[in-house]
């Protein structure tokens, strides 16, 4: 559970920073970012529809493994764009594949036991990344260290000043 709150919370502070350079990004543009940095874990979903039981209702050979590669992840960023009205779409592309490319950063950072993170950029290729193997996903202090700088952020948007927050030119 720490993984999914620290992808949250990366997606919170991206999210924030970004509405300190532009002042269309509102809290509803910076959930669109944390969604984004959920998105790739859409895979998770085996856990109530296992790849086994969805072959066996279509029919054909079926994994879920695919959403959490870049393939997949364009897919629910496109997908994800429908639900907003089209003059918003293409803000909401950005920002959502934004969070996305976070949520994988912070997972090719995971110990893994072969060193190689997993296939990212598939289908494009079977490439595995070295893994940075900085922490493991059941670790709690990077959820803690995401916790602080989100706090810190929400805490400058809160109570700074809002010429503070903005660059003059």
């Amino acid at each position: 559970m720490p993984d999914l709150l620290t992808h949250v919370l990366v997606g919170y502070s991206i999210g924030t920073l970004l509405s300190f350079r532009d002042e269309t990004i509102r809290p509803a543009q910076v959930s669109l970012v944390m969604g984004g940095a959920l998105s790739p874990d859409l895979v998770k979903i085996q856990l109530f529809f296992p790849d086994e039981f969805v072959e066996y209702l279509l029919g054909v050979p079926f994994s879920w493994s695919p959403l959490h590669t870049v393939g997949g992840t364009v897919l629910v960023v496109l997908l994800g764009s429908l639900l907003v009205a089209p003059e918003y779409r293409r803000q909401t592309i950005v920002l959502i594949a934004i969070g996305a490319v976070s949520h994988h950063a912070l997972d090719v950072m995971l110990l893994t036991a072969t060193g190689e993170s997993y296939a990212v950029f598939f289908p494009i290729s079977a490439y595995r990344l070295p893994s940075l193997d900085l922490y493991l996903s059941t670790d709690r202090w990077p959820a803690i260290v995401s916790g602080s700088v989100a706090a810190v952020l929400w805490g400058v948007r809160r109570y700074a000043p809002a010429a503070w927050l903005r660059h003059v030119e």
